[in-house]
């Protein structure tokens, strides 16, 4: 699984949210980028990545029923259509 964007990781870690092993990557202006149950993280908080970085390994951690990657972009906190 690689980077959407340029941006620096804010998280990168298990979530107890159901989201399993999970990276967070801050774009700016409230613009994040979320990766989530991964089997593997391949950085770690406070890196900053570009696009194509290699972030982690799609896998089935946290409140999942298969391997996949569920990803996602929000801004200031609420869930956005990717602009990636």
């Amino acid at each position: 699984i690689r980077a959407a964007g340029r941006g620096c990781v804010s998280f990168a870690g298990w979530s107890s949210g159901g989201y399993g092993n999970l990276v967070i990557v801050d774009h700016r202006l409230g613009m994040t980028s979320w990766y989530a149950h991964l089997s593997a993280i391949d950085v770690r908080r406070g890196a900053c990545v570009v696009a194509g970085t290699p972030v982690g390994r799609a896998g089935s951690t946290g409140n999942s029923t298969g391997p996949h990657l569920h990803f996602e972009t929000q801004l200031r906190g609420a869930a956005v259509a990717s602009r990636f």
